[in-house]
């Protein structure tokens, strides 16, 4: 009965291969995601990422940043994968957001980072994707998210 599924997780378990591959874009979620580097110079913008993540089931973070990179990860055979996206977070949990509820947008002060965060990769089919643009107070810290 099990024999496909079993022999599955027995190649999962094993970990994954040690060499990783690295992309600079990925489709996933309706959405094509580009590196903050492969997007510099592009007339579009595609490497903002926001993640909703509960703690405790209670508390709910989140995640905003630019998307660093794009990892896929192999596990022993080709059609064990997995694709990672890595960015070094925002702290929207103490003072770095704010909610414009007027306008319906949310401000990041893009000057204030999580320190002492292990979780730096997220599995792609977690991430939407943002726009990231200028406040209209022309403050260089913060972005707003349309």
């Amino acid at each position: 009965m099990g024999g496909i599924a079993s022999g599955s997780l027995d190649l999962v378990c094993l970990g994954p291969k040690r060499n990783v591959k690295c992309y600079n874009r990925y489709f996933v979620n309706e959405y094509v995601f580009h590196t903050k580097e492969y997007s510099q110079g592009k007339k579009t913008y595609n490497s903002g990422i926001y993640v909703k993540r509960s703690i405790c089931n209670e508390f709910e973070v989140n995640y905003y940043e630019k998307l660093e990179d794009v990892i896929e990860l192999q596990y022993h055979n080709e059609h064990n994968r997995v694709f990672l996206f890595k960015c070094y977070w925002y702290d929207t949990i103490d003072i770095g957001i704010g909610v414009d509820l007027h306008h319906n947008l949310v401000k990041i002060n893009t000057k204030i980072r999580l320190r002492n965060v292990d979780d730096v990769f997220f599995f792609v089919k977690q991430c939407q994707q943002v726009y990231y643009t200028y406040t209209p107070s022309f403050r260089k810290d913060c972005f707003r998210i349309d």
